[in-house]
């Protein structure tokens, strides 16, 4: 018996089926009516969208330091509650009316800074005084200008004495030094 040639018709005549078989070693057809793909598709790795991802990391970055550094400036800014004042003497000047003339606490937390500013024990200081002028006939008080004794940059120190003298003519006095410092104007920090 004779074998066919290699890679040719292998069909016996008289066969059903039309179609001839595929060479040895070579792929197979794909099938035409199932309706999947003529040819294999192959599917390449998907890539990011690195300069999509590069520039979202960079605008949150900017809104991050941008809105940080809003939020610092306006609390820095106004962190002292007002301008302070232009001088040194000034601020001392002004704590000390708000608390021996006026005896109004919160108009002497204005003249405080931030760090010192604690609203209970200004007020206990002025209703101290408060109370201790109240043992005296017609107490009034006055005080020296106040003087710089010594000045390094944004901080200064500062004295003043206070005198209370009464209608029946007892005198009272309290030598005051203050700590001074200047932020976005001059605040009195300690008083000692």
């Amino acid at each position: 018996m004779t074998q066919p040639p290699a890679g040719g018709d292998t069909r016996l005549p008289g066969d059903p089926n039309p179609q001839p078989t595929p060479p040895v070693g070579a792929p197979p057809d794909p099938p035409a009516a199932s309706g999947g793909p003529a040819h294999p598709v192959t599917r390449s790795p998907r890539r990011r969208p690195a300069p999509l991802i590069a520039a979202l990391v960079l605008v949150a970055a900017v809104l991050l330091c941008g809105g940080g550094g809003t939020v610092a400036y306006l609390a820095l800014r106004d962190s002292e509650g007002g301008p302070g004042s232009k001088e040194p003497q000034i601020a001392v000047d002004g704590f000390v009316k708000a608390v021996y003339q006026e005896r109004d606490a919160a108009k002497a937390a204005t003249f405080v800074c931030s760090a010192a500013r604690d609203d209970e024990k200004i007020a206990a200081k002025v209703a101290e005084v408060r109370r201790y002028a109240e043992q005296y006939q017609n107490p009034r008080f006055r005080w020296t200008s106040p003087t710089v004794d010594n000045q390094t940059g944004d901080r200064a120190t500062v004295s003043t004495r206070v005198t209370m003298t009464t209608a029946d003519e007892k005198v009272a006095e309290q030598a005051l030094r203050f700590t001074v410092v200047r932020r976005t104007g001059w605040w009195v920090c300690e008083v000692g």
